[in-house]
């Protein structure tokens, strides 16, 4: 076998270089492996461009080109001259305050709007992983009596204000954040009773789960709305904000206890073995070991179940509570804006977009964290 050398007069073999793409290049790429792969693709992608555009453009002349910001008092003649070709976006700053806090005593609504802050604020430092300690659950119950304190008053010079009163956003937030704050909790435990070895216990959280699943949430709200006081001594009464929140918990604990079971039968049987080996109690094993790894498995039918219990606390209005979408209906009951009811919904369905589009947004940022590689 002969050796093959390279005299200095030989170059020696130079390695292909690599092929840098602009961002055009690259675009153009995706572009033709994704909407202009073949002939039928081709079609598609240019049928419904010419679609979406022409839509875009209609939108666009209605909601901004020809559309009505600001008009004088709460005259609405310029709404009403547009016929309908351009959008009257004049009815949020004329309804916006009812929109957002119902019946509240007007010159009090700062009351809901700081409650609603500081919800807010309990959210983002809630997210933020640094602010997981212990410490957290005592923020939140001060936070939570501080808003009880607002939205109530009779103190301070602020005047008493019934739960009667109450409506819009703050109360949507109210039936959200409570019921999945004590629903979060119920679904666990009614979870891992379900898996339990004593048959009572297994059977009462069976019994409970296909009991909630099985009933719709309106005949749930009906019962505690209608019924529940039927069955309390006479004289005792709670108060329908508290009822509608306690069918929330009771409804959110069933369904987020099959979300956290599926999590916990995803969890190898290993590391149940591996807690045991190691001498961990049951709630041990599970607080440590089980727990954290379920509920990774199961974040995203989790946020989901979250998102959609959000959206349901509009079915609240048939027990006679004004929560956010129930006073945007009232807010068009006015002859002179109940026209504009489509400007309205938009307004509404911006702010329910923005909490779920929240919610999914940190939960795909959470399951990325905590997915290994």
């Amino acid at each position: 076998m002969t050796s093959v050398t390279h005299t200095p007069e030989d170059p020696l073999p130079l390695s292909r270089p690599r092929v840098q793409r602009s961002l055009g290049g690259q675009i153009v790429v995706w572009l033709r492996a994704n909407l202009f792969a073949s002939i039928p693709s081709t079609i598609v992608t240019l049928l419904l461009v010419f679609v979406l555009g022409k839509a875009c453009v209609s939108l666009g002349q209605w909601g901004i080109a020809n559309a009505v910001w600001i008009v004088s008092g709460s005259d609405s003649s310029a709404c009403r001259a547009l016929r309908g070709l351009g959008a009257c976006w004049a009815v949020i700053p004329e309804k916006y305050r009812f929109i957002l806090f119902g019946t509240y005593p007007f010159g009090e609504q700062w009351r809901p709007a700081l409650a609603v802050l500081i919800f807010i604020a309990l959210f983002v430092v809630s997210s933020r992983r640094s602010f997981w300690r212990k410490e957290l659950f005592l923020l939140w119950a001060a936070a939570l009596v501080v808003i009880g304190l607002l939205m109530w008053g009779g103190f301070f010079g602020m005047s008493y204000v019934t739960q009667d009163r109450w409506g819009g956003l703050p109360v949507t937030l109210i039936l959200a954040t409570f019921g999945l704050a004590f629903g979060f909790p119920l679904g666990i435990l009614v979870a891992l009773g379900r898996r339990s070895k004593l048959p009572a216990i297994r059977s009462l959280c069976v019994l409970y789960v296909e009991l909630i699943r099985g009933v719709p949430l309106i005949s749930l709200l009906f019962m505690a709305s209608v019924m529940f006081p039927l069955f309390m001594p006479e004289g005792v009464n709670f108060d329908k904000l508290l009822r509608a929140q306690i069918a929330f918990v009771l409804y959110a604990g069933a369904y987020l206890a099959e979300v956290v079971r599926g999590g916990l039968q995803a969890v190898p049987r290993g590391q149940y073995e591996a807690a045991d080996a190691i001498g961990l109690s049951y709630w041990q094993k599970n607080a440590l070991i089980v727990l954290p790894q379920a509920i990774r498995h199961v974040i995203p039918p989790l946020v989901n179940t979250f998102i959609a219990f959000f959206k349901d606390t509009s079915l609240v209005l048939i027990i006679g509570i004004f929560d956010l979408l129930t006073t945007a209906k009232t807010a068009i009951i006015d002859p002179a804006w109940q026209s504009f009811s489509v400007e309205v919904y938009v307004f509404v369905g911006v702010i329910y977009f923005v909490f779920c589009f929240a919610m999914s947004r940190y939960s795909r940022g959470l399951e990325a964290q905590r997915t290994p590689g």
